[in-house]
C-alpha cells in the first residue's frame, strides 16, 4: 500500500436529505486522523473539502422535492468536483482516504478512481460494506435520496446526470463488486442485485460464515480481474449500540471487532487502492463517539495492528 496519503472530505447531506451528516468529515479530523496516519509512518497531505450546497441555499422546489431524485443538480456538481480530486490524487501516486458525508459522495470518488486504472487500460473493484444495498434507481427510490443509489450508479444504472460523471460508464463491473452486511433492502434494489449478479453477504451470511471468511471471499472476488479495490465503509453497518451517530439507524449489526476485522483484512490483502468511510451523523451522536469509531476504523484499514 502507498505510504502517502491524501485526505479528502466530501460534506454532503443532500443525498440523505438530512442534516448533521454533513459534519462527518470534521468529527473524523477531530478525532486525530493526520496525526494518527502519521504516526503509522503516512507522508499525509489534508486537502479539504470539496463544495457542496447547503439545502437551504436551494430555492428550487423542484430540486428540493426531485423528481425522483432529490437535488440532483446539487450532488452532481459536488461529485464531480470530488471525482476531479480523486484523479489528481491518483496521479500523484497517493492512496485517496474519503471522508464523508452521506454515501452519494462515492459516485464522485470512484469516478476518478475509475478514470484514474481506465486510462491504464485496468479496472477496480469495489468492497461496500453496508447495512443498505445502495442500488436504487430512481424508479425504484421510495424516498428519492441519492444515498440510497451510488453502487447502481457505479454499475451504470440511473439518470445520466450520475451516470456520466467522469465522462465514461460503468465505472465497475458486477463481478468486481462485493456488498457485505446489509439488512435493510428495497424490492426493487434486490431485484437488480439479482439481475446484474453483484455479490452480496447479509447478515445472516455473517452470522454463519464469520467475518473473516467473508472478507477472504470478497477480497479474492473483488480483486479477480482488477488492479484493486475501493474500500468504502458506510458506518450504519455497525450496530447502534456501538455507533449511534448514523442518520438511517438498523438493528443487528456488526460488532466493533466485526467492523476492525474487516478493515485490518483490507489492509493486509494489500489491494486497497482508496479508502472511505460514509454517513456519520454528527447531530446524532455522543461524544463523538461515531467520529472516533470511523477514525479507528480508517486506521485499521491502513496498518494499524494489536501487535
Amino acid at each position: 500500500m502507498k505510504k502517502k496519503v491524501k485526505i479528502i472530505g466530501a460534506p454532503m447531506d443532500l443525498g440523505a436529505d438530512r442534516r448533521g451528516v454533513d459534519m462527518g468529515p470534521s468529527v473524523v479530523r477531530i478525532a486525530g486522523l493526520s496525526h494518527k496516519l502519521a504516526a503509522l509512518g503516512y507522508e499525509v497531505e489534508d486537502l479539504g473539502n470539496v463544495q457542496v450546497k447547503i439545502a437551504e441555499s436551494v430555492q428550487s422546489q423542484e430540486a428540493k422535492d426531485g423528481f425522483r431524485a432529490k437535488y440532483l443538480p446539487q450532488v452532481r456538481e459536488a461529485n464531480q468536483e470530488l471525482a476531479a480530486i480523486t484523479y489528481s490524487i491518483m496521479k500523484d501516486e497517493a492512496l485517496p482516504v474519503i471522508l464523508g458525508g452521506d454515501h452519494s459522495i462515492s459516485i464522485g470518488s470512484v469516478a476518478g478512481i475509475a478514470r484514474y486504472y481506465r486510462e491504464k487500460e485496468q479496472r477496480i473493484g469495489i468492497i461496500w460494506i453496508d447495512a443498505h444495498l445502495d442500488m436504487n434507481t430512481p424508479e425504484t427510490s421510495p424516498s428519492g435520496n441519492i444515498h440510497g443509489m451510488p453502487l447502481a450508479v457505479l454499475l451504470g444504472r440511473g439518470v445520466w446526470e450520475l451516470t456520466e460523471i467522469g465522462g465514461f460508464t460503468p465505472k465497475v463491473y458486477p463481478e468486481d463488486c462485493v456488498v457485505i452486511g446489509v439488512r435493510d433492502v428495497d424490492s426493487g434494489e434486490r431485484s437488480l442485485a439479482k439481475e446484474l449478479g453483484v455479490k452480496v453477504f447479509s447478515m445472516t451470511d455473517l452470522d454463519e460464515m464469520g467475518m473473516g471468511r467473508i472478507m477472504d471471499q470478497a477480497i479474492e472476488i473483488a480483486t479477480r480481474h482488477t488492479v484493486g479495490f475501493h474500500a468504502t465503509f458506510d458506518i450504519d453497518f455497525v450496530d447502534p449500540t456501538y455507533a449511534p451517530g448514523v442518520g438511517t439507524a438498523v438493528a443487528g449489526g456488526g460488532t466493533y471487532r466485526e467492523s476492525h476485522l474487516a478493515m485490518e483484512k483490507i489492509y493486509d490483502s494489500g489491494k486497497a487502492v482508496s479508502v472511505e468511510v460514509a454517513e456519520i451523523n454528527a447531530v446524532l451522536d455522543y461524544g463523538n463517539k461515531t467520529g472516533e469509531l470511523g477514525c479507528e476504523l480508517i486506521l485499521s484499514a491502513l496498518g494499524k495492528k494489536i501487535m
